[in-house]
């Protein structure tokens, strides 16, 4: 066993029969997934800096714009990732039929509740901005109201992707899921450039192509779900049948995670109405800063689906100290790989802020909040992140679903009215208020780990 293998592998060991994933097989779920996250990331990085040529106020209105569209998009992967809980579950349990149901069932869930929330966004997302963002400046506004307009149009092809990268990944073909990112991708910084530089369009200059790369991915992942050859697969009777007791479990699942995963981004949405009122320096270095969090956080992020796809394959199998065993390791890996990538984001930090179009507040603001960021992202990264996902593979969802109310919706929120409004600190108490949401909701899940209690669920 190398140095390496010794790092990632937990104390307490399981028989080698009962060790469902090898190293290499892990290698080729978590790569692609990493691949495809950084790229999502990186992408959303190149869409922030060319909207930054077009005017803070619009980068300003953009990224305000995003916290809020962003709870839908959350909800959407809630639902995919609520379904890939129960395929998992039965491609561990072996049960090809049901695995098919609920695999179809997904994309049906994700069709309605995606059009429902499309309409409602089309028909109230200006009063909702001017309830929001009433105090930021008339330009930034009309930022907000541009972008959500036509990125509202992409609801349903974004949940209907979730839904089939969900599929694919609960089989571990990650692989796939990556090439139709890039593809995705390219198609979204190409349409950017174009938008920004070309037609000088602003904020519609970059919404546009993110809703039209949504709806190409949106086909070509439906389409690979039909393939009858792979061990899961959807079919047009299934999806538009609905099953209601599959409807049920997917939704127990799918539920709570929405729930959890709204609040987290309306707390965000609520504290974005805050900085709305600090000024445009400020706006921008969160902004900003947030698109770098997000690539910093990518190893944290990519390796969800990951826990997922394991941890509930092994609990279908009803396996519960494999379970236990590939939780700790999938963390130890997270941790690692978590270590090494915001190390190196601190260290190209220099080589990446003259990329931005920005003042000299905006971007001293800007490092200090990276650098907060970074070195708690790089530590419990995978203790308050996907580890909770492992948990709600195991049917474990309503606890993860409180703490994580408590922690970012009570905890986090208050926190961070008393150390940036009542203390008068701004963005990076902003940031301390969220590092220390982390550190508290991580302590909380390895508490509920230790107790044993998360194995005590059953989902099918």
């Amino acid at each position: 066993m190398s140095f390496l293998e010794k790092i990632i592998e937990p104390r307490k060991q399981i028989p080698e029969e009962r060790k469902r994933f090898d190293n290499s097989f892990l290698k080729q779920l978590i790569v692609p997934l990493f691949i495809e996250q950084l790229l999502l990331m990186v992408v959303g990085m190149a869409d922030t800096m060319m909207v930054t040529y077009a005017g803070e106020a619009t980068v300003s209105g953009v990224s305000l714009d995003t916290m809020f569209y962003t709870i839908f998009i959350f909800m959407f992967t809630a639902v995919g990732t609520g379904g890939a809980v129960i395929v998992s579950q039965y491609i561990g349990s072996r049960d090809e039929e049901k695995a098919n149901i609920s695999a179809s069932q997904i994309f049906f869930i994700a069709l309605v509740f995606s059009t429902a929330c499309m309409i409602l966004v089309l028909v109230f997302g200006n009063g909702i901005i001017a309830l929001l963002y009433g105090a930021a400046d008339p330009d930034v506004q009309e930022a907000c109201r541009v972008y959500l307009r036509i990125v509202a149009i992409s609801f349903p092809a974004n949940a209907v992707y979730n839904a089939g990268t969900a599929l694919y990944r609960s089989m571990g073909k990650t692989s796939t899921t990556m090439k139709v990112s890039i593809a995705m991708n390219l198609i979204n910084i190409a349409g950017n450039a174009i938008g920004i530089f070309v037609l000088h369009a602003g904020a519609a200059g970059v919404a546009w192509p993110t809703t039209i790369s949504w709806y190409f991915a949106a086909i070509v992942m439906t389409a690979l779900c039909f393939n009858k050859r792979h061990p899961v697969y959807i079919t047009i009777k299934n999806i538009f049948k609905p099953n209601g007791d599959m409807i049920r479990r997917i939704l127990k699942v799918a539920v709570p995670n929405s729930i959890e995963s709204g609040l987290f981004q309306a707390a965000k949405v609520f504290l974005g109405s805050i900085i709305a009122t600090f000024g445009t320096a400020q706006i921008a270095a969160n902004g900003i800063g947030q698109t770098i969090w997000s690539v910093a956080a990518c190893v944290s992020s990519s390796m969800a689906p990951a826990f997922v796809t394991v941890i509930g394959q092994c609990i279908g199998a009803k396996d519960t100290e494999a379970a236990d065993y590939y939780l700790w390791k999938m963390t130890r890996i997270t941790t690692l790989l978590a270590a090494v990538w915001n190390i190196l984001i601190l260290v190209l930090l220099p080589v990446i802020l003259p990329l931005y179009d920005i003042s000299a507040e905006t971007r001293s603001l800007l490092i200090t909040i990276v650098i907060i960021h970074n070195i708690f992202c790089g530590s419990i990264g995978a203790l308050f992140g996907p580890f909770s996902a492992g948990l709600r593979a195991a049917g474990d969802v309503k606890f993860t679903m409180y703490a994580s109310i408590f922690c970012t919706v009570i905890f986090r929120t208050a926190l961070s009215i008393v150390l940036a409004v009542w203390l008068n600190m701004g963005v990076i108490d902003i940031a301390m208020a969220m590092v220390s949401d982390w550190t508290l909701k991580a302590i909380i899940l390895v508490i509920r780990q230790k107790s044993g209690k998360w194995l005590q669920h059953q989902l099918i």
